[in-house]
């Protein structure tokens, strides 16, 4: 262990923690620069998840492919997050997108709790969401899945392979409490 070697596997280590850190951070100047679908594109593409623009059926997954164009033309419609790293330190790119009608959370290792929390905090989300599927996300429990009574204008949420969920039965019914016009469709063990 000389402290080449060190030196060594630091600057390797560097790269990778500048990428990963780079994924964290909001860059707040970019959201009002460029738009909040735009930024929020850009995020979302960069952490491994798809978007659907309004008016197109075609999902986009690449983010050197991500279309240029006028300024607030491309709208999101819809987030497919399946085994993407987004984290709640992002969540914060969600904000102002005012056209996103479905979600779906798919193994995302490191969606939690206080990520549905700040889901279902968003303004914006709270009006337009109507679809939310969240899929083997397994850090997700009660309490997450409870914050989403949150979302108003949501119609239908899917729920499957969440072992976080402790108080199905319990959880499940203040939801529809909450929420008594919500479908809810469970696949829980």
């Amino acid at each position: 262990q000389s402290p080449k070697m060190i030196e060594r596997a630091q600057a390797l280590i560097k790269p990778i923690d500048l990428l990963i850190n780079h994924k964290k951070e909001v860059d707040y100047e970019r959201i009002r620069d460029f738009g909040p679908d735009r930024a929020a594109s850009e995020w979302l593409l960069r952490c491994g998840a798809s978007v659907r623009y309004q008016g197109y059926e075609r999902w986009q997954q690449d983010y050197n492919g991500l279309p240029p164009g006028p300024l607030g033309k491309y709208k999101i419609q819809a987030i497919d997050a399946t085994e993407s790293c987004i984290m709640y330190q992002g969540f914060d790119y969600l904000d102002g997108l005012e056209h996103v009608e479905e979600i779906k959370l798919r193994k995302c290792i490191y969606i939690e709790d206080a990520c549905l929390e700040r889901l279902s905090k968003t303004v914006t989300l709270q009006e337009s969401l109507r679809r939310l599927e969240i899929i083997s996300c397994g850090n997700v429990g009660d309490k997450g899945i409870i914050a989403l009574h949150s979302l108003s204008n949501l119609e239908y949420l899917f729920l499957c392979d969440l072992p976080g969920i402790r108080e199905k039965q319990k959880t499940l019914e203040l939801l529809q409490k909450a929420r008594p016009t919500l479908q809810v469709e469970l696949d829980l063990v």
